[in-house]
């Protein structure tokens, strides 16, 4: 018989500790590290770059200053439009991190909606499945397409560290195997 765990059993998120391997990832490969947040009044980020209660950040090292992954908060300074912002970003509401060139990363569910426990069922830490649902979701925002090789990405001013929304579905049709889905497939790791 599976007894639900209670929190304190569970330890701490591995969240915080997935960002920064997958950060560190990006970094070391020389690619430029995004992060999708889901926006709420608890974000402090531009509010002119959100779109759909989402934004897409470039956190990598050329585009910030004084970039700080912690356990709970992601704090950086970064130029919108050429105008230094303080950003903070609480680490539960990011629900995806992949590098630019190529859209490999991992995505997060969603955070819990205030005054709501996280389910017992799922583990808040774990990466989901992939992007796309197979059942209905609960009304709000969703990440769009996260990039793959065969989506072509916007490009963005390497002193911008908002890249705008999240890439549409707008662009041509992927070809290949994937081509059904036409979203990369995310691996659950746990």
């Amino acid at each position: 018989m599976n007894k639900p765990l209670s929190p304190e059993s569970q330890g701490s998120s591995t969240r915080p500790y997935l960002i920064r391997a997958l950060h560190d990832w990006c970094t070391d490969n020389g690619f430029t590290p995004y992060l999708a947040v889901h926006v709420d009044e608890t974000v402090d980020v531009p509010r002119e770059y959100v779109k759909n209660n989402e934004i897409v950040l470039n956190v990598g090292f050329e585009a910030t200053s004084g970039l700080q992954l912690g356990n709970d908060l992601i704090e950086f300074k970064a130029r919108f439009g050429g105008v230094a912002r303080d950003i903070c970003v609480p680490v539960d509401h990011v629900v995806a991190i992949y590098a630019r060139e190529n859209g490999q990363g991992m995505a997060f569910p969603m955070p819990a909606a205030p005054g709501t426990a996280p389910s017992m069922g799922s583990d808040e830490g774990e990466a989901t499945p992939g992007v796309a649902s197979a059942g209905p979701r609960p009304a709000g925002p969703r990440l769009s397409a996260v990039p793959s090789q065969r989506t072509p990405v916007p490009e963005a001013s390497p002193s911008d560290a908002a890249a705008g929304a999240p890439p549409t579905d707008d662009g041509p049709e992927p070809s290949g195997p994937d081509a059904a889905g036409g979203r990369p497939s995310l691996k659950r790791i746990k």
